[in-house]
């Protein structure tokens, strides 16, 4: 795959956002209007005992990408209630169109006490055309099983031949290392499908191989059908390091698939690195979501500190 980089595309910072958010604009991820491109993502503002909360907000672009038409004025969907799954964040928020309905796919998390948090994927819908979102219910579509013991979440869900696909991730362990303050989690990407989209049948294995080492985490995976296949892309990192070795942060990984089960990774083929030094995703690239808009197809992805001062967007010129 060949993509141009367009570049850094928003930045929060610049911007006046609802629930007094004003860093970090984490996992993009498009819904194409007629006239204009709006694009959900994850701010952070903190709660009044220092700790983070993130909100959902949109900021609608025109299709050129280089105007912003507004930003949301209001909560898109509201966090969850004391003790629920999503008491503390929404993040990644996964839209999409099918059927002639807005759907999302929400990873709810919450903090725990022995290690940071754990998280479940929840269902939304939206009956205003994508301004605001209700939650189908307090609880999550899916969570921690006997297989998948926590962190279930980064939900990416399309329908192939009246099948729901969802795509997400699974924490496997936490680690505990000299070198970090706190435990570290690894997490790893799975497969469920379901005929209606709520009520899904896991398939309990995870389907991209490791390709540094068996702690290795996964993370967004993001799928779309192009010339006769199915083309993954996702992030991942070295469980350990990672906040402090730029060596180690999340990277682009790739995999292709003819039959939506069986996946083949090849990351020197995903076509997206790092760029030079001192620009804003020279250190980090994470995050990722792959759309179709009149015609071309695009990557929305965040670059250094997570996505702390904004996202970007490459087009695809060549696969």
């Amino acid at each position: 795959m060949k993509w141009e980089k367009i570049g850094k595309i928003f930045n929060p910072l610049n911007f006046k956002l609802n629930n007094g958010c004003q860093e970090y604009a984490q996992s993009p991820q498009a819904l194409v209007f007629d006239d204009y491109v709006r694009i959900y993502f994850s701010s952070r503002v903190k709660s009044e005992n220092g700790k983070w909360l993130s909100h959902v907000n949109f900021v609608d672009m025109d299709k050129s990408f280089k105007k912003v038409l507004r930003v949301s004025e209001k909560d898109v969907i509201k966090l969850g209630k004391l003790g629920s799954f999503d008491e503390h964040g929404i993040f990644p928020f996964s839209v999409y169109r099918c059927d002639g309905k807005i759907i999302a796919y929400t990873t709810g998390w919450n903090r725990k006490f022995s290690v940071s948090i754990d998280a479940g994927i929840g269902y939304a819908f939206s009956e205003d055309n994508g301004e605001t979102f209700e939650k189908l219910g307090e609880g999550p579509i899916l969570s921690a099983s006997l297989e998948e013991p926590f962190l279930v979440g980064d939900a990416f869900v399309r329908k192939y031949e009246n099948i729901y696909y969802m795509w997400y991730i699974y924490g496997s362990k936490w680690i505990k290392d000299k070198n970090e303050l706190d435990p570290q989690r690894v997490y790893k990407i799975a497969y469920a499908t379901s005929t209606d989209g709520v009520k899904w049948s896991r398939k309990r294995r995870n389907i991209i191989s490791d390709k540094l080492n068996k702690n290795e985490c996964q993370a967004l995976p993001t799928v779309i059908f192009n010339n006769g296949k199915y083309h993954m892309i996702f992030c991942y990192r070295e469980a350990i390091g990672f906040r402090y070795d730029k060596s180690k942060g999340y990277r682009l990984g790739y995999a292709w698939s003819s039959d939506l089960i069986n996946w083949k990774r090849e990351d020197e083929r995903v076509g997206l690195n790092l760029s030079n030094k001192g620009e804003w995703d020279s250190d980090m690239m994470c995050y990722p979501n792959i759309f179709e808009c009149e015609g071309h197809i695009y990557i929305l992805y965040n670059g250094n500190e997570f996505g702390r001062y904004g996202f970007g967007l490459a087009k695809l010129i060549e696969d």
